[in-house]
């Protein structure tokens, strides 16, 4: 990767964005910005680079799912990121395809609280991500095109 690549990181506050944190010094230098769902993490994301709040939403809620992808819409094509890494879970899924449609490498690493299954966000990410992680081995055993790297947490 050259230092001049966008990074978008993407992640619903909580766990998730917790576990994608954890490998800050992999993106080191690049210039990044997230995208999250709580505006209470603002502060702790300031220092990795601009930081969009785009709400939660989930499967059980459509309006809300809508009005994340419209906001997401808005800051990939404003930010137009050549990489874009995420743990999950809705928002990173549709940061990941929206990604794709501007070229960007997709990494997805599934969170370490799927032991038996991948993420319903993960599954629908494996057939665009260009690197999809896993956390368990048994996992990555399981799927093609999936590697298991050990955990974050």
């Amino acid at each position: 990767m050259k230092k001049n690549m966008r990074i978008c990181l993407v992640a619903s506050a909580g766990g998730h964005l917790s576990q994608l944190l954890k490998l800050a010094e992999c993106w080191d230098g690049y210039e990044l910005f997230c995208i999250t769902t709580s505006g209470l993490l603002r502060q702790n994301l300031h220092r990795e680079g601009r930081v969009y709040v785009v709400g939660e939403c989930n499967r059980q809620h459509p309006l809300r799912v809508i009005k994340v992808l419209l906001r997401c819409i808005r800051i990939v094509l404003r930010e137009k990121p050549h990489v874009v890494i995420s743990t999950g879970a809705a928002v990173g899924c549709i940061a990941c395809f929206l990604g794709k449609l501007v070229s960007a490498k997709i990494v997805w690493i599934d969170s370490i609280t799927n032991v038996e299954q991948i993420s319903l966000s993960g599954r629908m990410v494996k057939h665009i991500a260009d690197l999809f992680l896993v956390q368990w081995h048994d996992l990555a055993s399981q799927h093609k095109s999936v590697e298991y790297v050990g955990e974050v947490i």
